[in-house]
């Protein structure tokens, strides 16, 4: 049998895995949409400027909340999935059997970016239905293309992080102490506006404000471009590299307890 018939297969058993715990999956879905409405409920009828006009404040939350949805689907669920099957002895296992690792890895990953197709999905749709929120019409490569770049960067930085974490017992709070910091300052939570310079002077280092600000301006209702910002993906590809990187150093196939 080919890799590539291994890896889909790996991704069949994954995604099954995946909706067999009922209750991981339902917060999967589920907060991304809680996060949505909450937002929209206190602050969506707001006006906010955009470039070149002014817009409800649910333009900028939409695609605030896609951002978030691949980024917990990719990197947060990623991660501490891997870190737990290491320190259960699983990843040893699947090393010692005649599986090829990358097969094993590659259904993981996939699992993920097919999850978070289906948030992006749900999102946009809930924004374009309940928010009045217009779909990406002459931006729509670039959305699609920046959504593609956010998943393989942030999938690699999940593989990477792993090795970081020394335990499963640590893994929710190191993974999401080196993400939920950023989102508040990268217009994920909330607009930065009028935050400090070196706020964003910050932000603008890490991944997560790149991947925020490309889908904001394929969801800006004036952009009159293709929406492509090919400084951000590229920001965004050297992070993913980075990831890689941190990976092939770092990642672990031994339990760590």
């Amino acid at each position: 049998m080919s890799g590539a018939r291994l890896a889909l297969r790996q991704l069949r058993y994954e995604n099954r895995a995946f909706w067999r715990n009922p209750a991981s999956a339902f917060f999967t879905f589920v907060f991304p949409l809680m996060f949505l409405v909450i937002f929209n409920v206190f602050f969506g009828n707001e006006e906010i400027e955009v470039r070149g006009g002014t817009a409800t404040a649910s333009n900028f939350y939409v695609p605030a909340i896609t951002a978030l949805s691949v980024i917990t689907a990719c990197y947060t669920n990623l991660a501490m999935a891997l870190t737990f099957s290491r320190d259960e002895g699983v990843l040893k296992r699947i090393r010692g059997a005649p599986v090829p690792t990358w097969v094993f890895l590659a259904g993981k990953i996939l699992n993920s970016i097919v999850v978070s197709i289906l948030l992006v999905v749900i999102v946009v749709a809930f924004g374009y239905v309940f928010y009045d929120v217009q779909l990406p019409d002459n931006t729509l490569a670039a959305f699609l293309l920046t959504l593609v770049v956010g998943a393989a960067t942030f999938s690699a930085l999940g593989l990477g992080i792993t090795g970081l974490v020394p335990s499963a017992e640590a893994a929710p709070a190191v993974i999401n102490a080196s993400v939920l910091p950023l989102m508040f300052i990268s217009d994920i939570f909330i607009r930065t506006d009028d935050a400090p310079a070196w706020i964003t002077t910050v932000a603008e280092i890490f991944p997560i404000r790149h991947f925020s600000q490309a889908l904001q301006t394929s969801f800006n209702p004036f952009e009159s471009r293709s929406g492509f910002e090919p400084e951000r993906l590229a920001a965004m590809l050297a992070w993913g590299a980075a990831g890689v990187v941190l990976a092939l150093l770092k990642f672990d196939w031994e339990p760590r307890r």
